[in-house]
């Protein structure tokens, strides 16, 4: 990894409220404890914007700022449940890690967060969408893997 000669590597772990990224997070711990031992974790969720666009649309672009208000903090709370949950799971594994969390299209802040905290490899789980679905609705690991600025983990969760 690029960042290894500066010492501590940066691993990342992006995650939503889905199971499949909180087993992620778990499968790190379990197969990387070693590696997280001589490295910094992170644990990253994004905010995202689409409540917003539904928000707007319905309200034929005039929706009331303490109803945007309300969504954001909304957001914010949820964010912060989820940030907490992982903290615990961490703990389980006696890892400690930096939480984080920024508002906006998850796989485009995710790929930033990357590039601004210098991550040498972002970790995150697969939703496992398949042809059309995958199409129609994206897939971020698919973005990140080809957008993130440093190594990228998808883990899939055997079904």
């Amino acid at each position: 990894m690029e960042n290894s000669r500066r010492g501590k590597k940066k691993v990342m772990v992006a995650i939503d409220e889905s199971e499949f990224s909180l087993y992620a997070l778990e499968w790190t711990l379990q197969n990387l404890l070693e590696t997280l031992e001589d490295s910094k974790l992170v644990v990253f969720t994004a905010q995202s914007l689409s409540d917003f666009g539904f928000l707007y649309a319905s309200s034929y672009g005039a929706a009331p700022i303490e109803l945007v208000t309300s969504l954001q903090e909304n957001n914010r709370k949820i964010a912060e449940a989820l940030l907490e949950k992982a903290k615990g799971i961490c703990s389980k594994y006696g890892v400690s890690g930096e939480t984080i969390t920024q508002v906006g299209e998850p796989k485009e802040v995710i790929c930033e967060a990357v590039e601004k905290l210098n991550i040498d490899l972002l970790v995150l789980g697969s939703h496992g969408r398949r042809g059309l679905q995958r199409a129609f609705l994206g897939s971020v690991s698919d973005y990140c893997v080809h957008n993130a600025k440093c190594h990228v983990l998808v883990v899939k969760k055997n079904e």
